[in-house]
């Protein structure tokens, strides 16, 4: 192959066809005055551009890019200032006429030129120590109590200057009480005005910390204290109770909550258990002692306790009481675990529904009937065989579970032997032989027969004065107590010569 076939084979681009150079001009050419009007012509086919950022087609850089990059940046920009005015036509139509207005300063395409190094310049007052926006506290007395000469003279005890003194003092008070900017206002407090607030700040610090220590050492209504709460979880950790599901009632000595039954080394749990959780405040139960303190059982220990650990005396009072009413078959609930003053139960229900109150319950005739010849046996079966004395007995305390009457809230059940045992009993007859009656019980007896069949005394009822009635109560409780004193025993046998109560010996728990 010769050296011109050669050459015609590289000169051949494999791109295709080269476009042929354009013919060089000379300098005259280029200064002509026909190509400058060409120029000119094309300069002014370009929008002005107003934005900064449109010197860069200006700079020596875009001067020597092709032009369709040219092109390509201005294209770009007018889309992006395009998309800033629609931006700024959503933001002014989301604002409205608001006061507070959003801002989608951050979403434009073009942001405007800031000044880095003004920004950097300003000074947060908040952040120094010397701030020229606040008040100067006032100077200190020299130590030798003036300050000035001649007339010009001041005291410590110059009214102004005390005035200011007391202001600067406010920032010792205590976080939460709100001076205000006193010093600003240039307040001036006299001392009586300034004492009587720092005694007012103390007494509610102190009232403050009071509430604070009751709120965390006393049981309130469905709720607990710490130690109590602490209490219950240790039984759940234990296995005694599954969980706690609730409070279920609340009363003026305790709340009662339901819990799901775990398990027990030494006897069986139910399913289905309470938690009475006596209240450790003494406000609202203020004449417990009434109860406990006579009682031949818890004499002796009540008097060397204070009142806060007689709540717990009062949770092993019920559980003893419970353990007679048991022995008798008398349907009540069975106590499972005594923490403290937290005396666990068996639960008088079904499906964590409790058993209803007697006063809520709806019962037909033959089933109320049967209702008070139950309450009647019941009533003898605790005084005859338990030995004891409800003493707060009433449709609120007995539950209506599987066609009978069941007994709750015996805590502050007494013996009869108590000085007050028998006004208690009278008491317990006049709740049930008037709910009773009201409930249409034709059968119901009235308190002075309902107490003579519980009691067995035969108090004559004569005219039924309740006066003469109760003043042959306190008679017999008198006698019985001088019986207790000079025989020196817990229980006794009266004789029927002398009237009293015929009470039998009991036998302990």
């Amino acid at each position: 192959m010769d050296q011109t076939g050669v050459t015609a084979q590289t000169s051949k681009s494999p791109w295709g066809s080269v476009a042929p150079a354009p013919p060089a001009c000379s300098l005259a050419d280029v200064m002509s005055e026909q190509l400058a009007k060409q120029l000119d012509e094309e300069n002014n086919a370009f929008p002005t551009l107003t934005d900064p950022a449109a010197d860069l087609l200006l700079s020596d850089e875009v001067s020597e890019t092709t032009s369709d990059l040219m092109l390509a940046q201005m294209l770009q920009m007018q889309f992006d200032r395009e998309f800033d005015d629609q931006l700024r036509r959503e933001e002014k139509k989301f604002n409205g006429d608001s006061k507070v207005s959003i801002s989608f300063e951050n979403y434009r395409m073009v942001h405007p030129y800031e000044d880095s190094d003004s920004s950097e310049d300003e000074v947060d007052w908040q952040d120094t120590r010397h701030d020229p926006y606040k008040a100067d506290k006032p100077q200190t007395t020299p130590r030798r109590g003036f300050t000035g000469k001649g007339k010009n003279i001041t005291t410590k005890h110059d009214e102004v200057t005390c005035g200011r003194k007391n202001t600067a003092r406010m920032d010792n008070f205590a976080p939460e009480v709100h001076v205000g900017d006193g010093l600003g206002m240039d307040l001036k407090l006299s001392n009586q005005v300034f004492n009587s607030l720092k005694q007012h700040c103390y007494n509610e610090q102190k009232r403050s910390a009071r509430l604070h220590e009751k709120k965390e050492h006393s049981t309130a209504e469905q709720a607990v204290d710490p130690r109590t709460r602490l209490l219950m979880y240790k039984m759940v950790n234990a296995g005694v109770l599954e969980n706690i599901n609730g409070c279920i009632s609340t009363g003026k000595e305790s709340v009662v909550f339901h819990a799901d039954g775990g398990s027990l080394e030494e006897q069986p749990v139910p399913d289905e258990v309470v938690l009475k959780v006596f209240k450790t405040t003494l406000n609202e139960f203020k004449n417990r002692d009434r109860y406990i303190k006579d009682d031949y059982r818890f004499k002796e220990r009540f008097s060397k306790l204070n009142p806060r650990k007689v709540i717990r005396l009062w949770a092993e009072k019920e559980m003893h009481n419970l353990g007679r009413m048991k022995k008798a078959e008398i349907p009540c609930p069975e106590v499972v675990l005594l923490r403290k003053h937290i005396l666990v139960m068996s639960f008088i229900g079904k499906d964590h529904i409790p058993a209803p109150k007697l006063k809520d319950v709806t019962l037909g005739s033959e089933d109320m009937k049967k209702a008070f010849y139950q309450v009647l046996h019941l009533m003898q079966l605790l005084y005859q065989e338990c030995n004891l004395v409800h003493a707060d007995l009433s449709e609120y305390n007995m539950l209506w579970h599987e066609g009978k009457v069941w007994l709750i809230d015996v805590s502050q059940s007494v013996e009869p032997t108590h000085p007050h045992g028998l006004e208690f009993l009278f008491r317990d007859c006049r709740n049930v032989s008037t709910f009773f009656q009201k409930r249409g019980v034709s059968e119901a007896m009235s308190v002075y027969e309902l107490f003579n069949a519980v009691s067995g005394l035969n108090i004559p009822i004569g005219a039924e004065d309740e006066a003469e009635f109760m003043a042959e109560i306190v008679a017999l409780e008198k006698r019985n107590e001088d019986h207790v004193q000079r025989r020196g025993k817990k229980t006794f046998s009266v004789s029927s010569e002398d009237g009293g109560p015929p009470l039998q010996p009991d036998a302990d728990d």
